[in-house]
């Protein structure tokens, strides 16, 4: 015999969740109805005492739940303050996609079937699904307020009739459909550009447009601009900036010189990595008396050359930072500025805005001004030529050198005794050819010539900013954006303590600022040469937070500085640029600046300076895999420096060069992820993999399109 069917509503055979979802969908649809018990059997068929049993226990977890409300007792209705939320949809190539409440709180998931193909970052109305209990709460995109202005950036696959962009981003699941006539001339092979334009009801993908084609996948040029365009950065200069910075003249005029300080006689050099072009501070040192020395920090007068609000200006907000990737740079400023005009190149005359201190022996600030400034450079040194003399070599002011060295290292050892905390990261670099290829790689550490660089201009910084932000009690400072640096969260302090517990190590994660930015040097001092070096630095920068730009200050906890901004680079930072424009703004008896207007201009700053990181990072990732494609099968030691449930991460040791072992190749047992403890267990022989673990890899695969690399273990 023939089994019935279910009725559609409320069947006799029923399953809870099955019941739940259909009373979530009743209450939807009737938002402003009261309900009460004897209603929802009638409106839902629920003929049997086990069904309306079952919908007495929903009801009341739906009450629990905040889903709905009684409005008296035994009279319920849809709870809808709180279900319908604004914010901002973030999508996810895993279907696991997430909404972001404008009102704050925790992210909400958002399945792909609820998603009704909103796209990353667009603007949209969520309702909330009922909530069940143990599990995090889900949401329902119900209207897509505004699109994203998002683009995508794949590889190409044109065939005869149509085509599609073949994308690796971890936001998107779906190739994107292009249309023969929306190509632009792409062929096949070719990275692109393409912007979304529709995703119809019923498609499996979406439809788009190439924006711009960057040329053969693979090629170097191609590669490091697929990267810029994947983070929304600028890979070209628009030609009405660069037309707008050829008109600017390059000429002092006398006006200028009658205006400024003129600090052309003084010994004034500059120091940069050896293939620097944009030299944006300078040095300059002479004796007024024994004992007292002379210090001008010398910054190039960008100010004076881009105005507020013109079309160069404009352009450089938009980017407010340089980007630096691994083979090349892309300049905030147009070049004719970056590297010409504005560059304090030698033996050319050059505007500055300077900070001139008076020190002693003791570099003891005695006095200090601060000018607009004539200066002439009178030689470029590399960091490598200033090394070299500080080391004992000879060459071109010497003296001067060795004078601004000695006072640089006692700055240096003040600023660490008073709680600065000392973060000497080696920086991986790669020789590469004139093709971009890497050829070797090598380590970029800071040495002295480098600390005498980074003092001088941590002092001119501070200097501007206590400058204009120490008034006295009763008076409020005028607005400027700062540099500030929060304390470490009390929970990752612990987490770090637990983690560097394991290699002997301690901190303190209690007591004053001082106190416990002393023991993380302590730390930091200890692991110096030691094979957990790399990994326990990676860590303990982790546990910190970000410092970033914003007018209200809390100080920086880093530095140990109560006032701290950017001023020394200006050339390649815009913050730096606005706190030259208030600071001559202020100098002259000008009113404070709008908070309204330089807040918004500080968190636009900092999001832009960790995109452009982020970028720089992916270019450093890229580098590395296309190094290691030409060394499958070899075998290197290496250190575990990530433990993931998905897999282990490995760095090998002679090159830094990361590298993932999947789960999936950790045959021999089934493990499991121990999130405290950053390790995985083996079930059933107990084998663990820890973060800091001695390990033999072999590189087995290469993608340079996914920026991964796939590694084996060596037993």
């Amino acid at each position: 015999m023939a089994k019935k069917k279910k009725e559609k509503k409320g069947g006799k055979h029923m399953k809870k969740k099955e019941l739940a979802e259909i009373m979530v969908n009743y209450f939807r649809n009737r938002p402003t109805d009261v309900l009460t018990l004897k209603q929802l059997y009638g409106g839902l068929h629920l003929t049997t005492h086990p069904l309306k049993m079952l919908c007495v226990d929903i009801v009341e977890e739906m009450l629990e739940d905040d889903f709905l409300v009684q409005t008296e007792k035994g009279h319920y209705k849809l709870n809808e303050q709180g279900q319908v939320l604004t914010g901002t949809f973030i999508r996810k190539s895993n279907g696991k996609n997430a909404f972001l409440p404008d009102e704050g709180g925790d992210p909400i998931l958002i399945a792909e079937h609820n998603a009704a193909h909103a796209m990353n970052n667009d603007k949209v109305k969520v309702v909330l699904c009922a909530h069940r209990r143990r599990h995090e709460p889900e949401g329902q995109v119900i209207d897509i307020i505004e699109r994203a202005d998002t683009t995508y950036v794949g590889t190409l696959k044109v065939t005869k009739n149509y085509a599609f962009l073949l994308t690796e981003t971890s936001t998107l699941a779906n190739d994107i459909f292009i249309p023969k006539e929306k190509l632009k001339d792409g062929k096949d092979g070719d990275k692109a550009v393409v912007k979304i334009t529709e995703w119809p009801d019923g498609a499996k993908n979406p439809f788009g447009t190439v924006i711009d084609v960057l040329g053969k996948a693979g090629e170097n040029t191609t590669e490091m601009h697929a990267i810029l365009a994947e983070y929304g950065l600028p890979y070209v200069y628009p030609a009405n900036v660069e037309a707008a910075a050829e008109k600017i003249s390059a000429e002092i005029t006398p006006e200028d010189y009658a205006e400024r300080e003129d600090c052309r006689e003084v010994v004034t050099f500059t120091i940069d990595p050896k293939d620097a072009k944009d030299f944006d501070d300078a040095l300059s040192i002479r004796a007024l008396k024994p004992g007292l020395w002379e210090v001008g920090v010398h910054i190039a007068d960008v100010s004076h050359y881009v105005k507020e609000g013109n079309v160069i200006d404009k352009e450089a907000f938009k980017r407010a930072t340089s980007v630096y990737l691994v083979d090349r740079t892309i300049p905030m400023l147009p070049e004719r500025l970056c590297n010409f005009i504005c560059s304090l190149r030698p033996d050319e005359e050059k505007l500055a805005y300077s900070v001139i201190f008076q020190m002693n022996d003791k570099a003891e600030v005695k006095d200090y001004r601060i000018r607009h400034t004539v200066i002439r450079s009178n030689r470029r040194f590399t960091y490598e030529e200033a090394q070299a003399m500080i080391e004992g070599g000879e060459g071109d002011y010497k003296a001067e050198i060795l004078e601004l060295n000695r006072l640089a290292q006692i700055l240096r050892e003040k600023r660490l005794a008073n709680g600065a905390i000392n973060f000497d990261r080696c920086e991986v670099k790669f020789e590469i050819d004139e093709k971009g290829k890497p050829l070797s790689v090598y380590f970029k550490e800071s040495k002295e010539a480098n600390q005498l660089i980074e003092e001088f201009m941590l002092l001119a910084n501070r200097t501007v900013a206590e400058h204009v932000g120490k008034v006295p009690k009763n008076k409020k400072p005028k607005v400027l954006p700062y540099r500030i640096h929060d304390l470490p969260e009390p929970e990752k302090l612990d987490n770090l303590n637990q983690f560097i517990a394991r290699f002997g190590y301690k901190i303190r994660t209690g007591g004053s600022k001082k106190e416990v930015s002393q023991s993380i040097n302590r730390l930091l001092g200890d692991v110096n040469g030691k094979k957990e070096q790399n990994l326990i630095e990676t860590v303990s920068l982790r546990a910190m937070q970000k410092a970033r730009y914003s007018i209200y200050n809390i100080g920086h906890y880093g530095l140990a500085f109560d006032y701290y901004t950017h001023f020394t680079s200006p050339i390649r930072r815009y913050p730096d640029l606005m706190v030259h424009r208030l600071l001559t703004r202020y100098e002259a008896g000008g009113r404070t600046a709008t908070a309204d207007k330089y807040e918004p201009m500080c968190e636009h700053s900092s999001a832009m300076e960790q995109t452009a990181a982020n970028a720089e990072r992916a270019s450093i990732k890229y580098k590395q895999v296309e190094f290691m494609s030409e060394r499958l099968g070899q075998e290197y030691d290496g250190v575990i420096s990530g433990v993931t449930e998905w897999g282990i991460y490995v760095e090998i040791n002679e090159n830094k060069c990361e590298g993932m072992v999947p789960m999936r190749d950790l045959g021999d047992d089934y493990y499991e992820f121990d999130e405290k403890n950053y390790c995985l267990i083996g079930r059933r022989r107990h084998r663990k993999f820890s973060l800091g673990d001695p390990v033999k890899i072999k590189v087995a695969r290469a993608n340079l399109e996914k920026k991964q690399l796939d590694f084996t273990l060596v037993e």
